[in-house]
């Protein structure tokens, strides 16, 4: 059975789309409801639904910082089975978000939920989770399409739609203040390679230089232009412009070569339909 999770400030609009969703889709479970963005997180990460519905503007934390954060939480290949989640965001008529949606890098709601509406979007999600079963089935040569949300179109979006949902934050890193051996030292954000994350620290790999700085991966997802670095796994970013090619190993893993670096960077199986096109 498909599972969902809705997340929307307002308890009507919660139970209109639960009501008219069981309508269009009798087989979906919800499997829970959230009142702002921050719960919408953490109940994602506790029952890893196949899809969850966002509310694009909501307290605490905002649907589109939301889906950012979800977009982070550990998969299948890095936790307990979980593939991640479809996102569909419920919105008023806004018609900067509306044009981005319609673009069709991700779903959408307008409140209230119409049957119409609903059903066109059912039809999208179900189809892309056939199309993505079929490819799993089908073995590693034939990588699944990822889901929207682990794909660079819907991290521009979403940085996109964060920006105008708040014109005041800071602008993008054009530079990176890290440790070399026991300096600091001003990195030009456009002359590094990639970003590779573990549990502490993240390195800083340009050309020349090696670095460490105390800053997650899912931070810097907030912070750099998403059109310059594309994430191909939890704990990576690589500068798109330095990607020289994509191959696999014994153990069917793509890895992407790098240029300027005689490292390659393993893709996570979330990301691996990034590069079928390469």
């Amino acid at each position: 059975m498909t599972r969902a999770l809705i997340a929307d400030d307002e308890r009507l609009m919660r139970e209109q789309l639960r009501a008219r969703l069981l309508e269009v889709w009798p087989d979906l479970e919800i499997v829970a409801e959230a009142k702002n963005g921050q719960e919408a997180v953490a109940l994602t990460e506790q029952h890893h639904p196949d899809i969850v519905f966002l509310d694009i503007r909501m307290p605490v934390l905002t649907g589109v910082d939301a889906a950012r954060q979800i977009a982070q939480l550990p998969t299948f290949d890095e936790a307990d089975g979980w593939p991640g989640c479809e996102i569909v965001f419920i919105t008023a008529y806004d018609q900067y978000a509306v044009q981005a949606f319609e673009q069709g890098v991700v779903d959408y709601v307008l409140k209230p939920a119409e049957r119409e509406r609903l059903l066109v979007t059912v039809a999208r999600i179900r189809q892309r989770m056939a199309d993505r079963a079929t490819q799993t089935r089908n073995g590693v040569d034939d990588a699944p399409t990822p889901l929207p949300a682990h794909t660079p179109d819907m991290q521009q979006l979403l940085q996109k739609l964060a920006g105008q949902l708040n014109p005041q934050a800071p602008a993008k890193l054009q530079w990176i203040q890290a440790t070399v051996r026991q300096a600091i030292q001003m990195i030009p954000v456009e002359d590094v390679l990639f970003f590779v994350s573990d549990e502490k620290y993240t390195r800083v790999q340009t050309a020349t230089v090696e670095a460490l700085i105390r800053k997650p991966i899912k931070e810097l997802v907030e912070e750099l232009d998403m059109q310059l670095f594309w994430q191909i796994h939890r704990s990576t970013l690589v500068n798109v412009k330095a990607v020289a090619g994509v191959s696999r190993d014994e153990r069917g893993r793509q890895l992407v070569s790098v240029r300027g670096s005689n490292e390659k960077l393993e893709v996570s199986r979330s990301y691996t339909g990034l590069f079928k096109a390469m």
